[in-house]
């Protein structure tokens, strides 16, 4: 059986958290099955895996319409696979083009939802319908569709109500315990500009809406004045929101020292390092499937606080790995806190308990690498993922 996997996050570009389950799943799918991987960006060279680029005459199109322009090619180039098994609305449009073109089957795994990331027309306007459009249509072809999580499962079925709920099936992401494990190196962490002799509050993510940075910077101004902020968030969505963390970051500065922003793509070397150093690790996403920075904070050893969102709670065991921030939230789409001074207030107080009391921190943090080692394993969600294959294949 040959797969063709789409994508288009893959190494060596990857900014989220969908490039890193791609990755990850094809190193462990490759081990007894034929993956070839068709991902969008500059060429690679490792064998079975081809770069597609943006035709020329759709440079400086609408983001959406120069994603149709690759997905055409990749949607041709499919010919003789058995499979294909997109990610992310980016891919979605080339695998329903190739299920309808080939007359074979078309696996979708979601990692967000674009009926809930209506924030996205801020950065393609009316592109954002466009990828919609592409979204809805894969869904509703699809022979089968994988949720990261319970909770994505429940928002797919919610999003789109005329799906059989048959098809959608949950594979959690994982992560690799042999490349995220505890790091403890003083002076790798203090060449980011972080004292290890300092509590610290840890955030990894990029600048966008579903992150909640901006909670978090407000939060922040509440914590212990000795409590360091360590931001390794980068990747804006759009200049508009970048501009509001721009200035919140320097509004915290000014009121506190140990305030460091790493806004460049750090090593695994560098985030393992931070990541281990932590006292606690921060997800104050408004949106979140279920978070794949979590899985890795918690293979490093550091307690987690995260939003009782999405797929969140069913990675964080709330006392136990880490603590949950409760949250009410809007229900068009936004996830915007009903009440945002309540859920700020909330985030300030459940990270200054945790850390306040160091030792339950290690302990939480302990536990987490635990509970990642016996949940989340490649090895198991790779052979659940075959048994989706074949179930469609015979």
């Amino acid at each position: 059986m040959r797969v063709d996997l789409i994508t288009k996050e893959y190494p060596p570009e990857v900014y989220g958290g969908a490039g890193v389950h791609v990755t990850e799943l094809v190193r462990a799918l490759r081990r007894d099955t034929e993956v070839v991987v068709r991902a969008f960006g500059k060429p690679r060279d490792e064998p079975g895996t081809f770069s597609y680029a943006v035709p020329a005459q759709l440079e400086g199109a609408n983001g959406s319409l120069s994603t149709l322009g690759v997905d055409l090619q990749i949607a041709e180039d499919a010919r003789g696979a058995d499979l294909v098994h997109s990610h992310t609305w980016y891919a979605n449009g080339a695998g329903h083009l190739a299920q309808m073109l080939h007359g074979i089957p078309h696996v979708v795994t979601a990692h967000s939802l674009e009926p809930l990331r209506p924030w996205k027309a801020e950065q393609l306007g009316g592109g954002y319908r466009i990828s919609s459009w592409i979204e809805r249509n894969a869904f509703a072809d699809a022979d089968a569709i994988i949720a990261v999580s319970d909770g994505m499962r429940r928002d797919i079925l919610r999003s789109y109500p005329f799906l059989d709920e048959s098809r959608v099936t949950t594979v959690y992401n994982g992560i690799d315990l042999e490349r995220w494990k505890p790091l403890h190196d003083e002076a790798l962490v203090r060449s980011l500009g972080i004292d290890p002799n300092r509590p610290s509050v840890v955030f990894v993510g990029r600048i966008t809406r579903q992150k909640g940075l901006p909670y978090l910077l407000r939060a922040a101004a509440m914590l212990p004045k000795d409590v360091q902020l360590v931001l390794a968030a980068g990747a804006p969505d759009t200049p508009g929101i970048l501009a509001e963390v721009t200035a919140l970051v320097r509004e915290l500065q000014e009121q506190r020292d140990g305030v460091v922003w790493l806004d460049r793509l750090l090593s695994l070397e560098e985030l393992s390092g931070a990541l281990s150093a932590a006292t606690v690790f921060v997800c104050p996403s408004v949106y979140e499937p279920l978070g794949i920075v979590n899985l890795e904070a918690m293979a490093c050893g550091a307690a987690v606080v995260g939003t009782a969102t999405g797929g969140i709670p069913e990675v964080i065991d709330d006392g136990v790995t880490g603590r949950l921030v409760p949250i009410d939230q809007a229900t068009d789409g936004t996830g915007t806190p009903l009440d945002p001074e309540k859920f700020v207030a909330d985030l300030a107080r459940t990270l200054t308990e945790v850390v306040a009391d160091p030792d339950s921190a290690r302990r939480m943090g302990e536990a987490g690498r635990k509970r990642a080692e016996t949940q989340f394993s490649w090895t198991t969600i790779a052979e659940q993922t075959r048994g989706i294959y074949a179930a469609l294949t015979g």
